[in-house]
């Protein structure tokens, strides 16, 4: 059977490897497209199998949202240069549209959903390592099912965040969404503050004082370390920082002025925990080049 441009475009849309990889699997299926397509996507987790052991802590984080369901989810590559790539960065935003359009919260049922183009998303995303020549996982993802107003929000796809917020409205809670990617705050309230990180503040606040402060009456020291420790809460709890798209107000002023509450955020960052491999591009290109 003749290998005409029409069937390797044909198969190129549906497998997404390149075109001489289309063309070779025509001509080894006979022009069999289903066979060649099946072979390619056998070719393909091979490859992702072979490159599963190796480091992905780049990569982009996407949210998608709609009637009360909301989906973050971080998916990683080796390499910036392929986060940015227009294959990777399509393949991120239809994974997010498919978690949101069957409402999937875990990243594992993720994997076995249906991508766009036909096959799973895990299928899919064998196929990408196939063309990109990079390890791409899917990491982690977030889900939020709720009646009241959903923010998200994402930073320079590096940094994400969805927040709960009950009361107010939808640009209020994007605001607040804005606001904890740049600030990151460790808590939501004052009653958030776990004891130990206050016993423990208040442990430093007193080593650092003087000899002279230390031996001032009781109840005195006490409003000292306790103006001291309000400080510190205020500055690790989103309702105690200044808003940033407001630093008038708090966060705390600004919700409580549209009859809002926060009732929960979450903030992620590609590859936070991953530990990433340092390479001496110097010494790789000396060593390629026959130098070292």
């Amino acid at each position: 059977m003749e290998i005409t441009a029409s069937l390797v475009k044909e198969l190129r849309e549906r497998s997404g490897a390149g075109m001489m990889e289309c063309k070779k699997a025509l001509g080894e299926a006979g022009g069999n497209i289903d066979v060649a397509m099946e072979n390619l996507r056998k070719s393909g987790l091979a490859k992702a199998d072979k490159k599963a052991g190796r480091v992905a802590a780049e990569g982009r984080i996407v949210t998608a949202s709609a009637d009360g369901f909301a989906v973050m989810i971080e998916i990683n590559s080796e390499t910036d240069f392929v986060a940015k790539d227009d294959g990777f960065v399509a393949f991120t935003a239809m994974a997010a549209k498919q978690a949101l359009a069957n409402k999937v919260s875990d990243v594992e049922l993720l994997k076995t959903t249906a991508a766009e183009a036909g096959g799973t998303i895990e299928e899919a995303r064998q196929a990408l390592v196939a063309k990109c020549g990079e390890n791409v996982q899917l990491r982690r993802m977030i889900s939020l099912n709720t009646a009241n107003h959903i923010g998200a929000y994402v930073h320079g796809g590096r940094i994400g965040v969805l927040v709960e917020l009950k009361g107010g409205d939808a640009e209020l809670a994007r605001g607040i969404a804005m606001h904890v990617a740049a600030m990151n705050p460790p808590y939501n309230k004052a009653a958030d503050v776990p004891a130990d990180f206050v016993a423990k503040e208040k442990e430093i606040e007193l080593a650092k004082m003087t000899d002279k402060d230390r031996a001032k009456p009781a109840e005195i020291l006490e409003k000292i370390i306790g103006g001291k420790i309000a400080k510190i809460i205020n500055e690790n709890t989103l309702y105690g920082q200044p808003y940033a798209l407001n630093s008038d107000l708090t966060v705390e002023a600004a919700v409580k002025a549209a009859g809002a509450d926060v009732i929960s955020y979450q903030r992620i960052a590609v590859g936070e925990g991953i530990e990433k491999k340092t390479e001496d591009f110097a010494a790789e290109v000396m060593k390629q080049a026959g130098l070292a």
